[in-house]
C-alpha cells in the first residue's frame, strides 16, 4: 500500500467516515506487524512421500501400515465408514466429529494384496493400499471409487508445521458437489476452491468464492456409486478439480482429478459409500444429528438491518397484518443495541422492547435478534468487563488482547475454542432471553474486522486455546463460527430448557449442523445473486446443513419488482425463508413493490404457511436421517448423468419438485423430470418422466410440480393438518411419512407412515401401524384424478 492508496482510503466522505478509515489502516499494519514478528517465516523445507512398506499391524476395523518414512492407520467403522490417518492421526481430536465416534467394524479383516500391497475388507467397502501408499476406496465388487496418490508433505527444516498435497482420481463420469456453501454450484466444475471462511466485504454472486462458510467435504457423484470425502482439517487449504471426459471407450477416458492442498494439520480422511440417502445418514452418524428448528422458524421471516424503532417495526408487522401476508418472526439487525454493542438495547428507540416481544408473541410473531462476536473493549462494560474477568479475549504470541476494528469500533474477541468462554458467552443471552427474543442470528462470526488491506480477520498468529491444545488463528479460523455457535446453543438449553433453540450462522464448519442452520451472508441483489442462492442451499445442504437459506431479495441494493418476486417465489420452497435489507438498502416489505407483486406475493407466503406441516416433517426426519430438505435432481437417481447436470430445480423431499425462475422475463421454462410420473400442482396437468419438459411460468408462480402416490402433510382450511395425496400411477402404489408437529419442546413424535393404492377409480389412503393398517387420522383430499 503506498501513500496515495493510503490518501484514498482516508480522504472519502466526512470526518467520521475518514476517522474509521484511519482506523482500518492502522488495524491494517498493526495486523500485518504482528504477524510478521510472530509467525514463523517458511523457509527450507524437505519433501517427503511414504517410501515402501516396511511392516503391518492388524487391529480393530483394519490395522496399522508402516512405511519407510511414515505410517498409515485405516479403520473401518461399524457404520461402513473409512478413516485414514497418516503419521499418527486419528480421529480424535476433531471438531467436526462426535465425541464418541463410531465403533470399529469387528468384521473388517486386514489381508495381504498383490504387488506387496495390503487391503481391508468390509461387509460395504474394500480400501486397497499398495507398497508406496496409495489408497484405493472400491465398492464390495471391485470396482474403484476413488483413487489416492500416495501424500506428499514438505517439512521445514527448522521445525513448524507442515503442509501437504493429497492428489486423487475418481471416474471419468463423476461430479463434484460440496465444499461448503459456494455461490458457483452446486455443482463444481473445474477450479481451484479455497478452504478459507472469508467474508467478501461486499454483495457476492456466482462467480466469487471463497465465502463466509467452507468446508474440505466433498460428494462425487457417479455411475459407479456415490462417495463422500472429508479431510479434517481445520487449516487454510485449497481444493483444485477438474471433471473427467469419457471417450470412445474405457481406455481413452481421462479420470476426475482432485488436489487437497493444506498449509498444516494432520492429514487425515473419512470416506462413506453408497447411495446419496446412505452417505449423508453416515455422515450425520459420524458430526452428529441436525439441530431440529422450532415449527415457527419454518414460516416466513422477515428482517432488516436497521428498523431504527420500535414504531417501525410494529408498522411493518401492521402492514403485514392488514394485507393478510402470513409472518412468523421480525429480525433486528445491530441499529437496536446501544452504540452497536453486543446483549445490549438501545433504551431511546426501543425503549419498551419485552412489550414488544410480547405483544408480537401473541400474534404469532417471534422476535429474532443479530449477534455478533466483536467486544467493545470498554471500561464500565459489562460484557467487556465479565469477559475480561474470565481471560475470554483471544489474545497475541505476547500475552497482549488481541484488538481489531470492525464497523462499530475497536473491538477485541473471545476464543470460542476454550471450553470457559463457551460458557461465558453462552450465559449471556439470558440477557436476550429476558428482551423477549426467541432466536438468534450470527453474524461476522468469520470472525470479520476491517482492514484497508491484508485479509479481513484476525492475525494468524493470534492464540486459541484449542481444547487446551494451544495453538493459533491458522487452525483457529475455520472453526470459529462453529465454535460460537455451539456456545449459543448449549447457553440457550441451559437458559431455556424447554424451548429448542434457534441459532443460525453466516460462518461454520463442518459439523455446524449439531448447532443450528446457515444463512448466506450478503449475496448481491441481481439475477446471478439469485442463482447463486439456490447453490448455496443445495451445496450445504450435501455437506450436512440441513437449515440454510439465503437473503431473499438480496442485502444490498434494489432488486427490481419481478426480481424480488421470483426470489421470493424460490424462498418459499427453502428450508429458511427471510427477506432481508441491508441498512442503506431501504423498504423491502412486499408492498413496497407495486399491487400486482403484492397480489404474488401473498400468494407464496400463504403456500408456505399451508406447506409448513411437510417442512416439519422434513426437519424431524432431516435430524434422524441427515436427508437435506431441498436436494438435487439426481438424489434418487444418481445414476441418471442428465439429472446431476440439472442445476436450475431440485426435490424438496420426496414429494415436491421445485422449478424456480432464475431468468428475466421468462413467462415458460424447462424442466428435466426424473422417472415416473409427476403433477402439475397448479393444474394438476400429467408429466411422465425422465423427460425434458416445458412449462408454464407465469408471474403468479414458478412451476411446482407432484410425484405420482405422494402423501404431503399441509394446512387445512381449519388451520388442522390435511393430507394431500397425489394418486399414483394405474397398477402402481405410493406412500409417505408424516411427523405431527410436537410444539416447540423436545418431544419425540412418531413417525407415521401411510400407503397410497388405486382401487378402481378411487385412491385408498391407509396409516401402516404395527397392529395393521388403519384409518388417516386426518382429512384426506385426492388430487391428480380429473
Amino acid at each position: 500500500m503506498d501513500g496515495r492508496d493510503l490518501v484514498r482510503s482516508v480522504g472519502v466522505g466526512g470526518s467520521g467516515r475518514a476517522a474509521q478509515r484511519l482506523r482500518t489502516v492502522r488495524a491494517a499494519w498493526r495486523r500485518r506487524r504482528i504477524d510478521a514478528a510472530e509467525l514463523p517465516r517458511r523457509g527450507p523445507e524437505r519433501a517427503r512421500v511414504p517410501g515402501r512398506v516396511r511392516e503391518v499391524e492388524p487391529g480393530p476395523g483394519g490395522g496399522l501400515i508402516r512405511f519407510v518414512r511414515s505410517e498409515l492407520r485405516i479403520v473401518v467403522a461399524a457404520n461402513g465408514a473409512v478413516f485414514w490417518g497418516w503419521d499418527g492421526a486419528g480421529p480424535q481430536p476433531s471438531y467436526a466429529l462426535v465425541a464418541s465416534g463410531p465403533e470399529p467394524d469387528p468384521r473388517a479383516v486386514l489381508e495381504p494384496d498383490k504387488d506387496g500391497g495390503w487391503r481391508v475388507v468390509a461387509e460395504r467397502v474394500t480400501v486397497v493400499v499398495s507398497r508406496h501408499g496409495a489408497v484405493q476406496v472400491c465398492t464390495p465388487g471391485g470396482v474403484t471409487l476413488r483413487r489416492e496418490e500416495p501424500p506428499r508433505w514438505w517439512e521445514p527444516v527448522g521445525g513448524g508445521a507442515a503442509r501437504w498435497m493429497q492428489r486423487s482420481a475418481v471416474a471419468a463420469d463423476a461430479r463434484f458437489f460440496g465444499l461448503g456453501g459456494r455461490a458457483s454450484g452446486p455443482r463444481l466444475r473445474d477450479g481451484r476452491y479455497r478452504l478459507w471462511n472469508t467474508d467478501p466485504g461486499r454483495a457476492f454472486g456466482p462467480g466469487d468464492d471463497p465465502l463466509h462458510l467452507t468446508m474440505p467435504v466433498q460428494l462425487v457423484v457417479a455411475d459407479a456409486g456415490t462417495h463422500l470425502v472429508f479431510h479434517d482439517t481445520t487449516w487454510d487449504g485449497s481444493v483444485v478439480l477438474r471433471e473427467g471426459a469419457e471417450g470412445a471407450g474405457s481406455g481413452h477416458d481421462r479420470a476426475g482429478r482432485c488436489e487437497v492442498h493444506m498449509d498444516g494439520g494432520p492429514l487425515r480422511c473419512w470416506v462413506v459409500v453408497g447411495t446419496p440417502a446412505r452417505v449423508l445418514l453416515t455422515w450425520a452418524s459420524l458430526t452428529g444429528a441436525p439441530a431440529l428448528p422450532p415449527a415457527w422458524a419454518l414460516g416466513y421471516q422477515h428482517a432488516r438491518g436497521a428498523f431504527g424503532s420500535e414504531q417501525e417495526v410494529r408498522r411493518v408487522v401492521t402492514g403485514y397484518q392488514e394485507r393478510g401476508l402470513p409472518l412468523d418472526a421480525v429480525h433486528l439487525g445491530g441499529d437496536h443495541h446501544d452504540g452497536h454493542r453486543v446483549f445490549t438495547v438501545d433504551q431511546d428507540r426501543f425503549p419498551k422492547l419485552p412489550v414488544l416481544a410480547e405483544e408480537l408473541r401473541r400474534d404469532g410473531i417471534r422476535l429474532v435478534s443479530v449477534v455478533d462476536p466483536a467486544v467493545r473493549p470498554e471500561p464500565g462494560g459489562a460484557v467487556y468487563e465479565s469477559g475480561a474477568a474470565v481471560d475470554a479475549f483471544v489474545r497475541d504470541a505476547r500475552g497482549r488482547t488481541v484488538r481489531g476494528v470492525t464497523w462499530d469500533g475497536e473491538s477485541v474477541f473471545p476464543d470460542f475454542t476454550h471450553a470457559r468462554v463457551r460458557a461465558w458467552w453462552g450465559g449471556l443471552y439470558g440477557e436476550r432471553l429476558e428482551q423477549g427474543f426467541a432466536g438468534f442470528w450470527h453474524d461476522r462470526d468469520e470472525p470479520t474486522w476491517c482492514g484497508a488491506f491484508g485479509e479481513p480477520t484476525l492475525p494468524r498468529s493470534a492464540r486459541h486455546a484449542l481444547e487446551g491444545r494451544g495453538g493459533d488463528h491458522r487452525e483457529a479460523h475455520n472453526v470459529y463460527g462453529l465454535c460460537m455457535a455451539r456456545a449459543a446453543y448449549e447457553g440457550l438449553r441451559g437458559l431455556a430448557p424447554g424451548e429448542r433453540p434457534f441459532v443460525f450462522s453466516r460462518s461454520g464448519w463442518a459439523g455446524l449442523q449439531r448447532y443450528g442452520g446457515a444463512w448466506s451472508g450478503d449475496v448481491a441483489a441481481d439475477w446471478p445473486g439469485l442463482r447463486a442462492s439456490l447453490s448455496l442451499v443445495l451445496g450445504l445442504g450435501l455437506c450436512g446443513v440441513p437449515y440454510s437459506g439465503p437473503d431473499v431479495g438480496g442485502r444490498a441494493g434494489g432488486p427490481s419488482p419481478e426480481l424480488y418476486l421470483r426470489w421470493l417465489q424460490l424462498g418459499a420452497y427453502l428450508p429458511l425463508f427471510r427477506t432481508h435489507a441491508g441498512p442503506r438498502a431501504g423498504h423491502r416489505e412486499p408492498w413496497e413493490f407495486g399491487a400486482e407483486v403484492l397480489e404474488h406475493a401473498r400468494a407464496a407466503l400463504l403456500e408456505r404457511r399451508r406447506l409448513r406441516p411437510y417442512f416439519v416433517t422434513l426437519a424431524h426426519l432431516a435430524r434422524r436421517t441427515g436427508a437435506p430438505y431441498a436436494r438435487p435432481l439426481w438424489w434418487a437417481a444418481p445414476e441418471d448423468r442428465a439429472l446431476r447436470d440439472c442445476e436450475d430445480a431440485f426435490l424438496l423431499g420426496d414429494g415436491l419438485l421445485v422449478a424456480p425462475v432464475l431468468d428475466p422475463g421468462a413467462g415458460r421454462r424447462a424442466v428435466r423430470l426424473p422417472r415416473g410420473r409427476w403433477y402439475d400442482t397448479a393444474t394438476e396437468e400429467v408429466y411422465e418422466g425422465p423427460a425434458r419438459v416445458a412449462l408454464d411460468a407465469p408471474l403468479s408462480r414458478i412451476p411446482v410440480l407432484a410425484r405420482a402416490g405422494a402423501v404431503l402433510p399441509v394446512r387445512g382450511a381449519d388451520g388442522g393438518v390435511e393430507l394431500e395425496v397425489w394418486a399414483p400411477a394405474p397398477g402402481r402404489t405410493g406412500g409417505g411419512l408424516v411427523v405431527p408437529d410436537a410444539g416447540d419442546g423436545w418431544a419425540e413424535p412418531e413417525i407415521e407412515r401411510y400407503a397410497v393404492r388405486r382401487q378402481g377409480g378411487r385412491v385408498v389412503v391407509t396409516r401402516e401401524r404395527e397392529d395393521g393398517a388403519g384409518e388417516p387420522p386426518y382429512p384426506v383430499r385426492v388430487r391428480g384424478l380429473g
